[in-house]
């Protein structure tokens, strides 16, 4: 299934490379949605329960905005359905990170948006995958092709994200025009609104669509997300006015325009979140780590120490305290362009997201 994903770009960045074509076939940059920039953070490891960017139509907000005016918006992973009584959207007891495009007319939680027309474009760099092998898994970065003709973004352009609010929808400034930085993968989902019983913020979430693996993905996994490719199907599951539910279930089809290479098992833990997650590495390659002073002093100590007086590494963990834990789950921050860094032009200088 779909359990992890990047996204790497700015929100400016974002709204550049999705931008998307009304029924007329005239084209568009999205806004995003107010106060929605606050809530995404550009990540390399992306997992259920963080917030990442959506496309959808502006009617969902707007009553009085046009079906195929698109808007972009930060939404949570997992669907929390409308009618879920709890007061914590944590309390749901089965998962709806991702929903079998065979069942969607068959589980409640996911047939009520689907026949409400609450589609949605799940916008990433692309999703991590696991292939099983005797004794662990190999994980795989999976995304669409990419143009080694275009234009690298500069590692600037990442520094300090910014989104014009004077930018009228459809209009674009000049750096707008062509975007030639990473093509963003377009995974069609179904998202819902909650609000808590009590009363409260308005939550919005999400859930990816699967379908049975294309060809060339069978050998890493039986599924993948439903994706939507090239601007005609990502409008066409958008405008549930123009489309209804049961002809756009037509778009959820396996797809093959996709590609891949193995990656670090550092993608294994969601609390990993550096460059290091996407790079490309040579699985039949073992790695021999090279030990340190405090390594050799430390097993040095393990073969003459008296068993009694070694820790328990969940004492360890313990006996650290709240700040150690703390520590333990800081996460390091994007540190580039993902385009730039796997064509090996990363630059050395750390940009702010």
């Amino acid at each position: 299934m779909c359990g992890r994903t990047a996204c790497t770009l700015a929100p400016d960045e974002i709204s550049r490379a999705s931008r998307y074509r009304d029924r007329t076939g005239q084209r568009h940059r999205p806004r995003w949605k107010d106060g929605d920039t606050d809530k995404y953070r550009p990540s390399y490891n992306k997992s259920p329960q963080s917030f990442s960017p959506v496309l959808l139509s502006n009617r969902h907000f707007n009553k009085d905005a046009p079906v195929d005016e698109c808007v972009l918006a930060a939404m949570r992973w997992g669907l929390v359905p409308a009618w879920f009584k709890e007061n914590d959207p944590n309390k749901m007891q089965y998962n709806t990170s991702n929903c079998r495009s065979e069942s969607l007319l068959g589980k409640k939680s996911y047939k009520d948006p689907l026949l409400k027309g609450q589609r949605c474009v799940i916008l990433a760099d692309g999703f991590y995958e696991w292939r099983r092998l005797e004794k662990e898994k190999q994980p795989f970065f999976i995304y669409f092709p990419q143009s080694q003709g275009g234009q690298v973004p500069s590692p600037q352009s990442a520094q300090e994200p910014k989104c014009d609010p004077s930018l009228d929808q459809g209009e674009s400034d000049q750096d707008d025009s062509d975007w030639t930085g990473w093509r963003l993968l377009t995974i069609a989902g179904l998202f819902d609104s909650w609000t808590p019983p009590g009363g409260g913020e308005v939550l919005y979430t999400y859930t990816v669509i699967t379908v049975d693996a294309s060809p060339n993905l069978q050998s890493i996994h039986d599924r993948m997300p439903a994706l939507l490719d090239g601007e005609d199907e990502v409008r066409r599951w958008l405008d549930f006015g123009e489309v209804k539910s049961l002809e756009a279930m037509k778009l959820l089809q396996p797809k093959s325009s996709l590609t891949f290479h193995p990656v670090s098992s550092l993608v294994n833990n969601s609390r990993n979140n550096s460059q290091e997650c996407l790079q490309p590495v040579d699985p039949t390659i073992k790695k021999t780590v090279q030990p340190t002073a405090s390594s050799k002093m430390m097993m040095s100590w393990l073969k003459t120490a008296s068993p009694t007086k070694r820790k328990n590494p969940d004492e360890e963990t313990t006996a650290k305290g709240p700040e150690g834990k703390l520590a333990a789950e800081k996460q390091t921050k994007p540190t580039g362009s993902l385009q730039q860094w796997l064509l090996g032009t990363g630059s050395s200088k750390k940009p702010k997201i």
